[in-house]
């Protein structure tokens, strides 16, 4: 998968978060990793007034996706690392990353 296919699917992944849709978020997710992906990160919960991906880059044999979710309680940037499962690429891991409030 080229990296930009790679952004069309991190991007569709974005607009699940986005949404709400928690099924379909964990549905992209690496399902062994699902026990211990979210301790000691931030993800958005409930609303999420707007998101923006701010950045979609290959290292190595991952791929990595930065966002910008915009929620009641402030800006929750979320990085998620991905691997190629068989051919199809998941979210593996999870990150935070500092976000100024008007930024």
């Amino acid at each position: 998968m080229s990296l930009e296919e790679f952004r069309v699917r991190y991007e569709a992944h974005v607009g699940k978060v986005a949404a709400g849709d928690t099924a379909g978020a964990i549905a992209d997710m690496v399902q062994a990793n699902l026990g211990t992906v979210f301790d000691g990160v931030t993800v958005p919960r409930g609303a999420v007034t707007g998101a923006e991906v701010r950045d979609v880059r290959a290292e190595g044999e991952t791929r990595i996706g930065e966002a910008v979710y915009r929620t009641p309680e402030g800006p929750i940037g979320l990085r998620s690392i991905w691997e190629n499962h068989d051919g199809v690429w998941l979210a593996a891991a999870l990150q935070n990353f500092p976000v100024e409030e008007g930024a």
